[in-house]
């Protein structure tokens, strides 16, 4: 079942989400195994929404590519607040 995954990082800043993501993207050979990704200022952070496959390979991905980086220089600091759901709805999503 698809899985939805939030993250804020109070404080971010649109160029440190520009690294983070650079860096994860390299990391990850190229392409994130995400269905979908968006990302916006927000409320005086960064807030990032991906759509996964499913929990398992949300989790895979985050503990195997992300974490490992972390800290990515110039890139978003601190743990983000994160919420995670099993998706009841997809709309306009395809894959």
């Amino acid at each position: 079942m698809a899985y939805v995954l939030t993250h804020f990082w109070p404080g971010g800043t649109v160029e440190e989400y520009q690294a983070t993501i650079a860096a994860v993207t390299k990391a990850a050979g190229g392409q994130i195994p995400e269905l979908f990704h968006a990302a916006g200022p927000s409320d005086g952070g960064i807030l990032i929404v991906g759509v996964y496959e499913s929990k398992e390979v949300s989790d895979r991905f985050i503990e195997e590519t992300l974490m490992p980086l972390m800290p990515i220089d110039g890139g978003l600091v601190g743990p983000p607040q994160a919420h995670g759901a099993e998706a009841i709805d997809l709309q306009g999503l395809t894959g």
